[in-house]
């Protein structure tokens, strides 16, 4: 329940740079007289999420860039990296643009891929591709001061849309194929999550992976076999699936393995998830 400052404020603080934190931007004259007289050669704008006014475009020489975290023109919008893992993508990466009066929509200025590993999930891959995205960033600057570095429009015909996460993107639809969930738990950690119901309370899903068809499960179904508890997931790209839990946790109650969940709340062969 304190205000604690974001790591870029406690570093400028540290190297004494100005921090300016004002409320809003488009109509605020005090802020725009501030930034016109710094005379910035560019303004980097990162993590912002709002439609920067057209007074600040035009400002800087350099332009305003942005570093964001997928290869666009591939998902624009606020969820690049959790859509991308939950999308089942094998590489991703970031791009540094121009930005002007659209969302995610400006001049492609550099690109670096990165791949995404199998456990990669959302938590995982953020710091990585900031680590790629920062070096980028200071690449295109020096790019666009020697003019080795020039603009290129996004091909509009190639994109797809990331937006922003809500609660009910969580909730698993067993109609799904087991990597097609795999891939959803992964990109939406932290939040939402992914979640279903076991008999009329909600069941978090920290942990699962795709496993091969042996019992012959519908969507929503559970076997429990020894210490492992499957449910059925829909059509994969050959057949039926399974999706297995490894890590989940009852409302109110503590993580626990799934071999903790069949010995404490006796789940049983045939019950669904979901209702």
């Amino acid at each position: 329940m304190e205000v604690t400052v974001s790591p870029v404020k406690d570093a400028a603080i540290r190297m004494g740079i100005d921090v300016l934190q004002p409320v809003t931007i488009k109509n605020n004259a005090e802020f725009r007289d501030q930034l016109a007289a710094m005379g910035p050669h560019a303004i980097i704008v990162v993590g912002y999420g709002r439609i920067i006014p057209q007074w600040m475009i035009e400002l800087p020489r350099l332009g305003n860039l942005n570093l964001h975290a997928s290869l666009l023109p591939k998902y624009r919008g606020a969820a690049p990296i959790q859509w991308a893992i939950a999308s089942g993508e094998s590489v991703t990466g970031v791009t540094t643009m121009r930005i002007d009066a659209g969302l995610d929509t400006g001049d492609i200025l550099m690109q670096r891929k990165i791949s995404i590993a199998s456990d990669d999930t959302a938590v995982t891959l953020g710091p990585k591709l900031a680590s790629v995205g920062a070096d980028l960033m200071v690449e295109t600057l020096r790019g666009l001061e020697n003019g080795q570095v020039s603009p290129t429009p996004q091909d509009n015909s190639q994109v797809t849309l990331a937006p922003i996460l809500i609660r009910e993107d969580g909730r698993m639809d067993f109609t799904r194929s087991a990597q097609d969930l795999f891939n959803r738990i992964r990109g939406f950690q932290p939040w939402p999550g992914a979640f279903t119901s076991f008999k009329g309370k909600t069941l978090q899903v920290h942990r699962a992976e795709p496993a091969e068809n042996a019992a012959a499960l519908t969507p929503g179904q559970i076997a429990v076999e020894g210490a492992h508890l499957f449910v059925g997931c829909g059509r994969g790209k050959d057949a039926d699936t399974e999706l297995e839990m490894i890590e989940i946790q009852l409302e109110g109650k503590r993580r626990m393995s799934a071999h903790e969940f069949i010995n404490g709340y006796r789940p049983k062969s045939g019950d669904h998830l979901g209702e």
